[in-house]
């Protein structure tokens, strides 16, 4: 199976779904999915696992159907199964209205996580839009990424890309709900 049959998008819909993609080791599984299929053993090389950390965690993806076995090889008399993303991108409900943001935080924590001396572009810059504005911008960095992630050759090195676009919470509605608290 290449990238290519899989389904557009997984909508993740159930609390054991949410759970298993709410956990930084699961998302980091994921990521070496993404591009291409890999063996537990592979899997928890690139993740920095123990095999029996790695299985583990691959189960409860592949038990919320995250992903699944897409090839199966004998070895030395064992099953080596191989194991991919369910779809090429995975949507998660909305957190609503202060509730955290998984993605987010996974991204930060990779950020985080990413060599100091590597090459990084990291920014932010606040905007005035109109309503117009905002959804041209959103469409136009949804495709940018979208146009680069069909560029991807999963025999380069990984490169994340996030984007928040968001209206913050005003200050004068942060301090009317930190005094009501």
């Amino acid at each position: 199976m290449t990238a290519d049959d899989l389904p557009e998008t997984f909508h993740v819909t159930t609390d054991e779904q949410l759970r298993a993609v709410s956990n930084l080791t699961r998302h980091r599984i994921m990521a070496v999915l993404r591009f291409e299929p890999a063996t537990i053993t592979q899997i928890a090389e690139r993740v920095g696992l123990a095999k029996g950390s790695s299985s583990y965690h691959v189960r409860l993806l592949e038990r919320a159907g995250l992903v699944k076995v897409v090839r199966t090889r004998k070895v030395r008399g064992v099953t080596e199964r191989y194991y991919a993303m369910a779809a090429r991108s995975i949507v998660l409900p909305d957190p609503g209205e202060g509730g955290p943001d998984v993605l987010m935080r996974h991204a930060v924590a990779d950020l985080e996580a990413s060599p100091a001396a590597g090459e990084r572009h990291v920014g932010m810059a606040h905007l005035r839009l109109t309503d117009e504005q905002f959804a041209e911008l959103g469409a136009r960095l949804q495709a940018l990424a979208e146009e680069y992630r069909e560029l991807s050759d999963p025999s380069l090195p990984d490169a994340s890309l996030v984007f928040a676009l968001f209206h913050p919470a005003r200050r004068e509605q942060q301090q009317v709900e930190g005094g009501a608290k």
